[in-house]
């Protein structure tokens, strides 16, 4: 699936939208440019979760778990890492559980150790605000509700 944006409010109500059909134990990969819109469509996600607290990028965290309304939500952050290797081996084990939908931007230092995954998203710049977004499911889940 693919569209696009014209605004922040925009690339969050995008994340919404993904949202309404994720369950716990699932994992969104989050890939884009600096300044591509990562962080606000994860946070309309969130919000679409039930979060109700402030959704910031947790890059010099690595990760944030938020409550949400029908289970926790955890939002990593893997822009600062090199690799998985000097990292303890839990790191992602201690956010993404079978408990919790996650949210992982800057995926590629981590993607093969992360299980889990039904969509991975891309965000690009399209010009002043305008995004283009792009989603793809695992093994067609959520197709359907396209």
């Amino acid at each position: 699936m693919e569209l696009e944006t014209e605004t922040p409010e925009g690339t969050a109500a995008a994340g919404a939208e993904l949202a309404t059909r994720l369950r716990p134990g699932d994992v969104v990969l989050v890939s884009g440019d600096l300044g591509a819109g990562k962080t606000a469509f994860v946070r309309g996600a969130c919000r679409a979760l039930g979060v109700t607290a402030p959704v910031t990028s947790p890059t010099f965290t690595i990760g944030q778990v938020y409550g949400g309304a029908a289970a926790d939500v955890a939002h990593l952050d893997l822009y600062r890492l090199e690799g998985l290797g000097g990292e303890d081996p839990a790191l992602l084990d201690d956010y993404l559980t079978p408990e919790r939908i996650g949210f992982v931007e800057w995926p590629a230092v981590g993607a093969a150790a992360i299980d889990r995954v039904v969509a991975r998203v891309t965000l690009e710049h399209a010009g002043g605000d305008r995004r283009r977004i792009a989603v793809e499911w695992a093994g067609g889940a959520g197709e359907a509700a396209a």
